[in-house]
């Protein structure tokens, strides 16, 4: 829900911070007081479009920012969308939103403190608010959404999920089907060059680790010579020395005697002794050593000239297969795995077009199955719209759920005991959702066609139509926040008093049962005003010379003087009326609550 909304310097509006209720909010206050763009403040923020002209006179910038409390299911349903973008936050149940807009164009979108594309705003924005007003933010005004909604409200999403699966399954057949069945020349050369380098790769019988000791290998025999004479000649300082000085292990042997003839006067000095005597044998190691490694380095050119070759051989298999053996290796891996398959392709091929043949009646059937529950459920559901809309004073408008199929050469394969009434035996497209091509339409007066929802004109019969909607919707629409604005124009005190009950019941089943949805709405009539959960009235002042747009949220008293006001009687009977009404509004709320 919408927690918290700032806006500052957005048209006439100032500064301005509202707290709203997690239940039914209304707006009042005279026209022209800058109810509706409060509103418009909040399409900015989700992501709808803004001109220059919404910055207040004077200022170079405006911002405005949304803190939303997030529940369980629908945190979970934003935070893979958040995590690919970056912008998880540290509490998974709040998002903040905010959005500015600078003279000269510039914009920027945040959410949770970091810049986003705009895109990525209004994807989220989807998901939290609906606006139905003086904008088209309303997801029931997307034809796309319908067969999603009528899922929900029928409880077919398992079943609908089974055929997903299949259609995505077919998906992966015809992707490969579709490889198989290139160009046969092109075929035929993929594959002499994948049987190339498998021969190639394989002829060469890589070891991982060899080119690393093939190198050693080589730096050895190619300086034998060298080797073989700095070893000799670090042996000859060890054990013979020069004309001029001793050996390195005659010293050390002169050096320990003269220790031995010291310690035998101060015992204290043996370790000095120790160490010396440990040296000498560390010497004569290091002697043994050298002589053992002269008598192994081999002068061989032959062998050097095969090292040599397979050397070669290795930095050409790199140039063209990988920077490394085990990359070598791998390659060839891929590309065995490949060329069996390609010189499979005949017997492949025939089983992905028997695999494909099974999908599609396979697809058709669960298809078929689906659009019969999704055609009785659309009854139900049309008659629960047009006995909503008939308390809404529109007794005699009608509401119809479209179904329409397709047909396609390689369709989704129905049989005529499957189909439903009406329908032929044939072959119809298909996607991820069905057979079904869903779409709400509705005639909303009196001999008037029913046309698609998206066709109806504005004005008071349309929001009495999203109401309606919306109300048998309520359980299957995920959309937490909705907003009309002034969903009263056309319709008196009568219906107004009946729009207010249907408003609050939308989000009365958040407060009994965990679900339903936060409504603000704004509104002129002081009926549907009185089923507010809270209050908030919008007045137009002047100050300094400059008007400005303010907001009260209204309590108790301050409620009723307002709901009076809006009566058009501000005297003690006036009030009377008015806490007369909202004693009936809080007797309706507990006896629905009771329910």
């Amino acid at each position: 829900m919408l927690s918290e909304l700032h806006v500052s310097n957005f048209a006439i509006i100032d500064d301005l911070r509202l707290t709203f209720d997690p239940g039914f909010n209304v707006l009042t206050g005279e026209t022209g007081a800058g109810k509706s763009i409060i509103i418009d403040a909040v399409d900015m923020l989700l992501g709808g479009k803004a001109g220059q002209e919404v910055i207040r006179a004077d200022e170079d910038l405006t911002q405005i920012e949304g803190v939303f409390v997030l529940e369980p299911h629908l945190a979970a349903s934003l935070t893979p969308l958040l995590e690919q973008e970056g912008l998880d936050g540290d509490d998974p149940a709040q998002l903040i939103l905010s959005r500015e807009l600078r003279r000269g164009g510039r914009t920027v979108a945040r959410v949770n403190g970091r810049a986003v594309a705009l895109s990525v705003l209004n994807e989220i924005g989807d998901r939290l608010v609906d606006i139905h007003g003086q904008t088209d933010h309303l997801s029931l005004m997307r034809p796309r959404e319908h067969v999603n909604l009528l899922d929900r409200y029928a409880g077919l999403l398992a079943q609908r999920e089974r055929l997903t699966g299949e259609v995505r399954h077919l998906s992966t057949v015809r992707k490969e089907l579709a490889s198989l069945r290139r160009d046969q020349r092109e075929l035929a050369r993929r594959i002499d060059l994948l049987t190339f380098q498998v021969d190639e790769i394989s002829a060469a019988a890589l070891e991982p680790g060899e080119d690393e000791a093939l190198e050693g290998e080589r730096r050895r025999l190619s300086n034998a010579e060298q080797l073989t004479r700095l070893a000799e000649n670090a042996r000859s300082y060890l054990d013979q020395g020069s004309d001029e000085q001793a050996g390195a292990m005659d010293l050390l042997s002169d050096v320990a005697g003269k220790l031995a003839r010291l310690v035998a006067i101060d015992p204290d000095a043996s370790d000095m002794l120790d160490v010396a005597e440990a040296l000498n044998d560390q010497l004569s190691d290091l002697a043994r050593s050298l002589e053992a490694y002269v008598e192994g380095i081999e002068f061989n050119p032959e062998r050097l000239a095969e090292v040599e070759e397979r050397l070669n051989l290795i930095f050409n298999l790199r140039r063209k297969y990988g920077d490394t053996l085990p990359d070598i290796i791998s390659f060839g891996e891929r590309a065995l795995a490949e060329l069996d398959r390609l010189t499979n392709a005949e017997v492949r091929t025939g089983e992905l077009e028997t695999e494909e043949a099974r999908l599609l009646e396979t697809i058709g059937a669960q298809g078929a199955a689906l659009s019969i529950a999704r055609r009785a459920a659309a009854i139900r559901m049309a008659a629960e719209v047009e006995r909503e809309l008939a308390d809404l004073r529109m007794e005699r408008a009608r509401f119809d759920v479209d179904f329409r199929w397709k047909e396609v050469d390689d369709g989704a394969v129905v049989v005529a005991s499957d189909a439903p009434d009406g329908v032929a035996a044939g072959r119809y497209s298909f996607d991820t959702s069905g057979l079904d091509q869903v779409e709400f339409f509705v005639s909303a007066n009196p001999g008037e066609p029913l046309k698609p929802l998206v066709k109806v004109a504005s004005g008071g019969e349309t929001s009495r139509l999203m109401l309606a909607l919306k109300t048998v919707l309520g359980r299957a629409d995920e959309t937490p926040t909705l907003i009309f604005d002034e969903i009263d124009v056309g319709i008196g005190g009568r219906v107004g008093s009946v729009v207010g009950r249907k408003l609050w019941e939308l989000t009365a089943r958040r407060q009994s049962h965990g679900a339903g949805h936060q409504v603000l709405c704004i509104t002129h009539l002081p009926q549907l005003a009185g089923y507010g959960d809270s209050h908030f009235v919008v007045r137009k002042l002047v100050i300094d010379q400059r008007t400005r747009t303010d907001v009260v949220d209204l309590r108790d008293e301050n409620r009723v003087e307002e709901l009076a006001a809006m009566l058009g009687s501000n005297s003690n009977a006036g009030r009377e009326s008015v806490e007369e009404m909202l004693a009936e509004v809080d007797s309706a709320k507990q006896a629905y609550l009771r329910s």
